[in-house]
């Protein structure tokens, strides 16, 4: 299967080594065209979800993080990454392997899809047991799945709400549509209360106030340095 193919590729984490303010910088050159806040560096956007989350939420440091980092994986955009196309790193997530939901983005396109006629994945379960946890589903390849990939290969000490934050944000038939809870364990549904807490400083939630980088820096380097080894391979 071509996912499986792709994630194994940039599971090797082979392609340069940066640190995760270092990746921050690099974003300022992606263009996510998906994306409907694209006035300022994507920096900025990063720190404004993180900084309006410290301030509802400000014991809570690994959410202020989690913001600062969920959306690094876009830098798959990047030349030296591939690159890859944008339908391959931004946009909704969804399960492979079962039935589509209909809540799923351009659902009408799938009806050419071969998966549609096969028995062994056109059911609700599909290859899936109920209850088998979302750990054990195939999702569609993108930034989403390559940042909790790098997260988790790197070591970071994260909590796992913070690795299901970022590996499902995309993953708006379950977290808008509730589509996909039956392959849901306990762990993920404790989990997915805080990616809906997340969701709601995510997208169209932009500020246009401007945020003081260097004036935020130092707190979010101290997080880095907390959760996170001072270099990661990417």
């Amino acid at each position: 299967m071509q996912v499986k193919k792709m994630r194994e590729e940039y599971r090797k984490l082979d392609k340069l080594e940066m640190s995760i303010w270092e990746c921050c910088e690099l974003l300022n050159d992606v263009v996510d065209d998906s994306d409907p806040d694209l006035d300022e560096p994507q920096i900025e956007h990063l720190l404004q979800t993180a900084e309006a989350i410290r301030k509802d939420y400000p014991d809570d440091d690994w959410l202020h993080l989690t913001a600062l980092i969920y959306d690094l994986g876009k830098v798959l955009l990047l030349p030296r990454f591939g690159p890859l196309p944008q339908w391959a790193v931004v946009g909704d997530t969804f399960p492979l392997g079962c039935s589509f939901d209909e809540s799923i983005v351009h659902h009408k396109y799938f009806k050419t899809n071969p998966d549609l006629e096969n028995p062994s994945y056109n059911t609700k379960n599909g290859i899936y047991e109920e209850g088998c946890g979302l750990e054990n589903v195939l999702m569609s390849f993108g930034h989403d799945d390559y940042m909790y990939l790098v997260a988790k290969e790197n070591g970071t000490t994260l909590p796992s709400a913070a690795l299901f934050v970022i590996r499902y944000h995309s993953f708006y038939p379950l977290h808008r549509a509730g589509a996909y809870t039956h392959l849901m364990n306990e762990e993920d549904k404790e989990n997915l209360k805080w990616l809906h807490i997340f969701n709601k400083y995510d997208l169209y939630s932009k500020s246009k106030v401007r945020v003081d980088v260097e004036k935020v820096k130092p707190y979010y380097l101290s997080l880095i340095e907390k959760y996170f080894p001072a270099k990661l391979r990417w």
